[in-house]
């Protein structure tokens, strides 16, 4: 049941809470935080809890930088790291403007605004992360190393998956806060993990994903490790993704599944998938934020790479699994974890309710291995590829009127200047390749 105001001012007396952080990230999905005492609950829920904008990245000028705090009572949780008495919790906010209204660089404001559409229409839009993840030694100044714990692989056990303990240990603290867990297991790469979430509606998994992030990271510490959710540390080991299933409900009726369907999905859900593949080439460069992103696109590690759609077969960009029933889902397998989940999301659900709005169709299902198929093949086939990196996925993505239109003006405008600036800062790095590739050679 969905908390109120007076439940977490009433909770927190019960529980001995003496810090709540007030959360929210900023364009780019950086959690931040303002810590207030629990004397100031009241007034922080009341929203009257203030913050200067303009430090925080892709927000706002200096000239225009007041911004408030708006919490989500149903996002009070306990830190169950922290101690218990005089305990911490979190409330996760959406950021308004001193009149009270939206701020039109929320990132959570832009996922709210895709799903008020959806509930227009009837339905509820649920999604189930799986998120990868590298866990690495310290040293001894505690900085990070590329070391990692194990030497295990898929599914391995203990002893070599020395790894266990602590993501043991982060599925108890998520169980502790509310979250469920489908299932936990060592990943194909040494020190790489896997966490499948429950699917919860989209706003609350969006949370979600910030929140693991957070526990994934501090359970890691605790236990001696560097936990990091970037895509691809080892040129030749899997990066790591999050793939995110999506399924569309009204009430308790999951609408992608027909039992006399072809396939047993619905035509809705044939025209969700289409959505998601008409668009994919525009959304890559908010579902794959960065520039090592795209050293995970590439062949011969499950990663996609071609926008099609299959039902077993992992080299595909949408995959739709074989559970059906209430847990009927698609699957997209391109994002990765550190992409900001508010506008990620946002994204993808504007492209499928697009695609079944105007009935787009999906095409043929291919079953092959697309990394086996060849150029000409594909050509014939009209199977298009993902930007192969950041700075082709943001040259498509600043000639989308679609993009524009879900994230915003204002998000839309200072994510083209924040990701040219990544890539130009890219670009005018030598690296430690092209060292060694060309130093003695010439």
């Amino acid at each position: 049941m969905s908390l109120t105001a007076d439940d977490v001012l009433r909770l927190a007396q019960e529980l001995d809470i003496q810090f709540v952080r007030l959360q929210f990230v900023d364009i780019l999905g950086v959690l931040k935080n303002v810590s207030v005492t629990v004397d100031q609950l009241e007034r922080a829920i009341e929203g009257r809890v203030m913050f200067d904008g303009s430090s925080v990245e892709g927000f706002a000028r200096i000239e225009e930088s007041d911004m408030y705090l708006r919490p989500d009572p149903a996002t009070f949780t306990v830190f169950p790291w922290r101690p218990r008495a005089g305990g911490v919790a979190r409330l996760i906010c959406d950021i308004v403007l001193p009149d009270g209204s939206p701020f039109p660089g929320c990132p959570r404001q832009v996922l709210k605004n895709v799903l008020a559409e959806a509930e227009k229409k009837g339905y509820t839009v649920q999604v189930g992360p799986e998120i990868e993840f590298f866990l690495f030694h310290n040293d001894e100044n505690n900085s990070h190393t590329l070391q990692t714990h194990d030497s295990a692989g898929y599914f391995d056990l203990a002893p070599a998956d020395l790894g266990e303990d602590a993501r043991r240990e982060v599925v108890i603290t998520l169980k502790e806060m509310g979250y469920s867990v489908e299932a936990s297991h060592h990943e194909e790469a040494p020190g790489q993990h896997e966490v499948d979430l429950k699917y919860l509606p989209a706003l609350a998994a969006a949370d979600l994903i910030t929140t693991f992030r957070t526990v994934v990271k501090v359970i890691a510490f605790r236990h001696g490790l560097k936990a990091t959710f970037m895509p691809k540390p080892f040129s030749d080991q899997s990066g790591s993704g999050m793939h995110l299933n999506f399924s569309i409900f009204h009430r308790d009726e999951n609408l992608f599944y027909d039992p006399q369907a072809p396939m047993e999905l619905t035509p809705l859900c044939l025209s969700f998938i289409g959505g998601i593949l008409e668009r994919a080439l525009e959304f890559t460069a908010v579902t794959n934020p960065t520039v090592n992103s795209y050293k995970r696109l590439v062949p011969g590690h499950e990663a996609p790479l071609y926008v099609a759609w299959a039902k077993g077969n992992r080299s595909s960009l949408v995959r739709v699994p074989v559970a059906r029933g209430s847990d009927t889902r698609v699957e997209l397998r391109s994002p990765d974890p550190i992409c900001n989940p508010y506008l990620a999301l946002a994204a993808v659900i504007k492209s499928g309710l697009e695609g079944v709005s105007g009935n787009i169709a999906a095409p043929p299902l291919i079953e092959e291995n697309l990394y086996l198929i060849s150029p000409e093949e594909r050509n014939k086939l009209n199977i298009k590829t993902l930007p192969r990196t950041l700075g082709e996925a943001i040259e498509i993505f600043k000639e989308s009127a679609f993009m524009r239109d879900v994230l915003g003006e204002h998000i839309y405008r200072k994510y083209i200047l924040l990701k040219e600036h990544e890539w130009d800062l890219y670009n005018k790095e030598v690296h430690d390749w092209e060292i060694k590739k060309y130093m003695n050679l010439y």
